[in-house]
């Protein structure tokens, strides 16, 4: 059975559409028109093993702020989506990524309780391309409220923004894979009040 979804998001500042296999090859297609965002969402879908692909055309003559959040928002909903009634599924799943002197924990909760921590200061970080990497914590926000995740992340050491941001979303998508893995030992919801 395919765990997959399709969101289409339509606003007076973006145009998306977002297709998200689960059980993936870790395949992808991104077109966001902000490059190194494209390679933080392929590499999300390599490392979580997703297969996704993303069309955004945003207003990005302001800047990239709903571009990205509502990439988020559109994500959140296709993993809510893909994941239904969330049976069968681990549940937890956490990685912590190096990427030179950068590391970076992600622990996710498929909770239904959409709720972001987010321990990294991204006040004094530089613009990576054409990137806004302040907008890396509105991302994360987007794709835990929609998706309904408890989300934790946690910069550990690090003074690369790339460095930074690419751990980030690496982390992130091991960590998601782990929890929306299927446990042969998990009889239908994975908690204790039966639904999630």
């Amino acid at each position: 059975m395919s765990r997959s979804a399709t969101i289409e998001r339509l606003t007076g500042e973006t145009e998306l559409r977002v297709r998200l296999e689960l059980d993936g090859q870790g395949e992808a297609s991104i077109e966001t028109g902000i490059g190194f965002f494209d390679h933080m969402l392929t590499a999300l879908a390599r490392h979580g093993l997703f297969d996704l692909v993303v069309q955004a055309e945003g207003d990005l003559h302001v800047d990239g702020h709903h571009t990205v959040e509502d990439t988020g928002i559109a994500l959140g909903q296709a993993i809510a989506a893909a994941l239904d009634d969330r049976a069968g599924i681990r549940r937890y799943g956490e990685a912590t990524v190096p990427l030179d002197e950068a590391l970076v924990r992600v622990v996710v909760d498929c909770s239904g309780r959409p709720h972001l921590e987010w321990h990294a200061d991204p006040a004094s970080w530089q613009m990576v391309g054409e990137f806004d990497v302040a907008l890396a914590p509105e991302f994360f926000r987007a794709v835990a409220v929609h998706g309904g995740l408890t989300l934790h992340i946690d910069l550990l050491r690090g003074r690369n923004a790339h460095h930074i941001v690419e751990a980030t979303f690496k982390a992130f998508a091991r960590a998601l894979d782990m929890a929306t893995g299927h446990d042969p030992r998990v009889d239908g919801i994975p908690s204790t009040k039966g639904v999630l």
